[in-house]
């Protein structure tokens, strides 16, 4: 997921509905697609309505989907695939820093003089893009990372959204006396443990906003740098407190959601992707769930860490070239933003594609997160789409963190050790 060398703007500017573009069905006639992409529940119910579209206009084209595993499993799948030449003839997969370490310049499909990069916002380049070349067009939504809260929790007790850490976890004080979970956890899923440290990253760049060309220069670190060390110092925090759940360490992300939606549980450090599966779910209780910003220290600055939609990619060895990109076309027009709004019934966010449309129907968490995108001054995208830089074993080192098992202080150095092997790879000045 990122640009390496290359800085996005603080603010992201997404536009909600732009001009019209005239969308692009396929000219590949009698052929087969195949198309890689992540387990997860709502993201097949999306791919399964935009490849049933795509064949009802290209009747002679069969589109297949395979499905991958979240997290370093699926990690360690794209990067074999790519490897061995056996990679799908389309894949999604994360922007940033995690695209960058596909050597995309060597196993990606060059896609910057392609006609339908002309249906996306250009201020999305960046996270797919090495080499002065693009490789990559936005598949889903912006979403925000911070807390999602039940609602009525809040109103039964009385609570009012924080904007400092310490008013966070004074409600989670008083949600634990109430018999409630303040904070859910879900390590059994090892991804969702980063999030308390990830969603941080506007609170870090508020307090130092060089801090992204310092960490990719090998001249800041989390352990040794006040405001980047917070990050695993609240997940001390809650578990000091005593405010997870007692089964964080079985307990799964679709679990954790409907925890949530249930009012079990209070708080979930969690990105507004979450939507779709809990309307999926829990229906019913869609409109129970709120989202506001992971707090930090000073309520003077309170705003959001964007995650920047993962991209659709073409390996550079397509077994069907012009089949890829034609879906790829189909993917950045209208009928497929339309398709996937459809789903759902709601956008989860703003799009990258300049004639996309966001329905009037919005659930409150995603009501919540929008007036974030209304100045550069409240949102600032994750640091992994700043900088080439993410370590492997971030979801590891929170989880030990978050357990107890090692210290804030501890898992910070741990990380900072993790980056070096792969800031080395990238040949990066500093390391």
């Amino acid at each position: 997921m990122k640009l390496s060398k290359r800085i996005l703007a603080a603010a992201i500017p997404v536009a909600l509905v732009v001009g019209v573009v005239t969308p692009v069905t396929s000219s590949a006639a009698d052929s087969e697609i195949s198309v890689l992409i992540d387990n997860g529940s709502s993201n097949q119910a999306v791919f399964a309505a935009l490849v049933a579209a795509y064949q009802k206009a290209n009747p002679t084209v069969k589109v297949t989907v395979n499905l991958r595993p979240g997290g370093a499993d699926g990690d360690n799948l794209v990067k074999t695939k790519l490897a061995t030449g056996e990679m799908e003839d389309v894949f999604v997969y994360n922007s940033g820093s995690l695209f960058q370490a596909l050597a995309p310049s060597k196993n990606l499909y060059d896609m910057t003089n392609e006609p339908f990069m002309k249906n996306v916002i250009s201020s999305y380049y960046p996270v797919v893009s090495a080499d002065k070349k693009i490789y990559g067009i936005p598949f889903g939504t912006a979403t925000g990372g911070g807390i999602l809260y039940n609602k009525k929790v809040y109103a039964k007790l009385g609570l009012k959204v924080p904007t400092t850490w310490d008013q966070f976890m004074a409600n989670n004080k008083k949600i634990k006396a109430a018999g409630i979970d303040p904070v859910i956890q879900s390590y059994k899923d090892t991804w969702t443990s980063q999030l308390f440290v990830l969603a941080d990253y506007y609170n870090v760049q508020a307090a130092y906003p060089n801090f992204a060309a310092d960490y990719t220069a090998g001249k800041m670190k989390y352990a040794t740098n006040k405001a980047a060390i917070r990050g695993f110092q609240y997940l001390e925090d809650v578990k000091k407190a005593g405010y997870l759940n007692r089964d964080f360490a079985s307990t799964t992300y679709d679990q954790a959601l409907d925890k949530l939606a249930k009012g079990t549980g209070a708080h979930y450090p969690m990105a507004t992707w979450a939507a779709p599966s809990i309307a999926a779910a829990n229906p019913d209780k869609l409109n129970d769930v709120g989202f506001f910003a992971q707090p930090g220290p000073d309520a003077k600055h309170n705003g959001i860490t964007v995650w920047v939609p993962s991209g659709a990619y073409i390996p550079a060895k397509a077994k069907n070239l012009a089949g890829a990109k034609a879906f790829v076309s189909f993917l950045t027009s209208a009928k497929a933003i339309d398709v996937m709004n459809s789903v759902d019934g709601f956008a989860g966010g703003p799009y990258y594609i300049k004639n996309a449309n966001i329905p009037n129907a919005l659930p409150p968490m995603i009501q919540d997160l929008l007036p974030y995108f209304k100045t550069s001054a409240t949102n600032a995208p994750a640091l992994e789409f700043v900088s080439p830089i993410k370590g492997p074993n971030l979801e590891k080192i929170t989880v030990e963190v978050g357990s107890g098992i090692t210290t804030a202080k501890k898992g910070a150095a741990a990380y900072d050790a993790d980056v070096i092997k792969q800031a080395k790879q990238l040949g990066l000045k500093g390391w």
